[in-house]
């Protein structure tokens, strides 16, 4: 797919977007971006607008360094989806009751379960690595430790804003399970905490906004952002692969014989790799 490539930045924005349709507030934060010292590349995804720093919609490609802020607040936020062996004239013509059992099953907004969810006993989630992946809480960043027991109880919920959990049909009338959402609370609390040292942080106070401060390679402050980032990206994963197992639940109860594919699912608020892409 071909894309359009803006030069006389530091590093190479390529644009897989309409570059007619950008904002001007949106383009300002691309050559910000592009024109930091540790930045070697900016690709922009069609959906691209303004964003905390860098624009959402966009692959940052920065070497031993990342900006916290950049990879977002919703560390790992992504989409899960399942295909069923449906098709929507499978379905009720009132899909209001099984609505509101999906709702009774996977709590929204601020919601968490009473109890925390077992993912032993759910059709569908490996069991493997959970003792150690709740273990590994207590390495987490101090400020956050008291948090455990909501991230707990929030493990298996959708939250607020643009999450959603819908069942629709495709073009050729199949009917699938589709979910937005990401680390809840936990992330979001790990990330506000890393933005805030990153913003401290001598080498980032002439940056031309605050919010693309970042961490550099070999630093402590960088390593205990990457323990904490895996961690809550490991969580957004988890926490997707409970609640399609929760709504799958549903509907087993409610449309006998329905079975599942294997499920798609893919994040797009993270950073990976050892030099770090960002994606947002």
């Amino acid at each position: 797919m071909a894309y359009n490539e803006v030069t006389g930045e530091r590093a190479p924005i390529r644009m897989w977007a309409d570059p007619d349709g950008i904002e001007p507030e949106v383009m300002r934060q691309l050559r910000n971006v592009a024109n930091l010292p540790w930045t070697h590349g900016v690709a922009v995804m069609p959906d691209v607008h303004h964003g905390k720093g860098a624009t959402v919609g966009s692959v940052i490609a920065m070497r031993d360094a990342v900006s916290p802020a950049a990879v977002g607040v919703d560390i790992g936020c992504g989409m899960t989806a399942v295909k069923t062996s449906l098709t929507a004239a499978n379905l009720p013509d009132d899909l209001g009751y099984l609505r509101s059992k999906l709702e009774q099953a996977i709590p929204v907004g601020f919601g968490l379960h009473k109890n925390p969810v077992d993912p032993v006993r759910l059709h569908g989630v490996p069991t493997a690595g959970w003792a150690d992946f709740w273990k590994d809480f207590d390495r987490l960043a101090p400020a956050v430790r008291p948090k455990r027991e909501r991230a707990e109880a929030q493990m298996g919920t959708l939250g607020g804003g643009n999450h959603f959990l819908e069942i629709c049909a495709d073009d050729r009338d199949a009917v699938w399970v589709v979910l937005h959402s990401g680390s809840r609370n936990i992330g979001k609390e790990l990330a506000d905490y890393h933005i805030e040292r990153a913003r401290a942080l001598p080498h980032n106070q002439d940056l031309p906004d605050r919010d693309l401060a970042v961490f550099v390679a070999g630093t402590p402050q960088m390593d205990a952002y990457r323990r904490d980032l895996f961690w809550a990206q490991d969580y957004a994963r988890r926490n997707r692969t409970v609640m399609m197992a929760l709504a799958c639940g549903v509907l087993r109860r409610h449309l006998p014989g329905v079975t599942f594919e294997q499920p798609i699912s893919c994040h797009h608020n993270i950073a990976s790799g050892k030099r770090f892409s960002l994606a947002a």
